[in-house]
């Protein structure tokens, strides 16, 4: 059996097409949606609506958490423009060319800058979405957990710590673990490139030292200070940007 697992695809369309060759199944978790690409400021919904240049300035202030700033700028650029009309009409064009792109069999989750509410209206019937759900793939227990948890960032999936934590717990015993975001393990949450510490979650943690599945497999930082780290018998990875990799992570048994 091989499975396919990507994340953080960020409008990657092309690679997703592609990301299940080969493979018996597909996982994704999450962040289809291309807002702002921090490596390339012309691409995204943003840029699309307010240009380049203001693209550069929102991309400064939020890399040196300057947020009061970079929010105040963005109240300054929405006056006057319907803002959930807007987004929501750019995330539509997205999502329909990226669930058109989904293989059969797809199992997959939200990211913390997905809207959950539009998915079933993209999701084909070859696509299996779960969120605090487990399911069965090649004789093997597969659990899922999507979103993210609450910053300052306030992007459309985040979710209080006691919630994110019930649907972890909701979970039991799996062989394989998936979530968007990863455990709260200083190695896994730190951006090398951002140069800060991005949200993990302790209930994943701890449910990981109780539960020991296999893997655990998580995406949410771009460049992590490790790809992998094992707790216990636990193998943690991350994934990667499949954004800018284009390569899906192969889990093989």
């Amino acid at each position: 059996m091989r499975v396919h697992v990507v994340s953080d695809v960020h409008g990657n369309t092309e690679g997703l097409a592609r990301a299940g060759d080969g493979a018996d199944a597909l996982i994704c978790l999450g962040d289809l949606v291309l807002f702002l690409d921090y490596a390339d400021h012309s691409r995204g919904i943003f840029p699309e609506l307010f240009g380049v240049e203001n693209a550069d300035r929102i991309v400064e202030l939020r890399t040196a958490r300057r947020f009061d700033e970079a929010r105040d700028l963005g109240r300054e650029l929405w006056a006057g423009i319907d803002r959930d009309a807007a987004i929501e009409g750019a995330v539509r064009k997205q999502y329909a060319e990226m669930f058109a792109a989904l293989p059969t069999p797809t199992y997959a989750t939200y990211g913390n800058v997905d809207i959950p509410s539009l998915w079933p209206q993209y999701a084909g019937p070859g696509t299996t979405v779960l969120d605090g759900e487990r399911v069965e793939i090649g004789g093997r227990v597969f659990g899922f957990v999507g979103g993210g948890l609450r910053t300052p960032m306030r992007t459309p999936f985040e979710i209080g710590d006691e919630e994110y934590a019930a649907k972890i717990e909701a979970l039991g015993e799996v062989d394989v673990l998936c979530t968007h975001i990863p455990p709260e393990v200083p190695e896994l949450v730190y951006d090398t490139v951002a140069r800060r510490f991005e949200r993990g979650s302790r209930a994943l943690l701890e449910a990981i030292r109780r539960t020991k599945p296999r893997y655990a497999l998580f995406g949410h930082v771009h460049q992590p200070l490790a790809q992998r780290v094992r707790i216990g018998r636990t193998e943690c990875v991350n994934v990667g940007h499949f954004a800018s990799s284009g390569r899906p992570w192969a889990l093989e048994w």
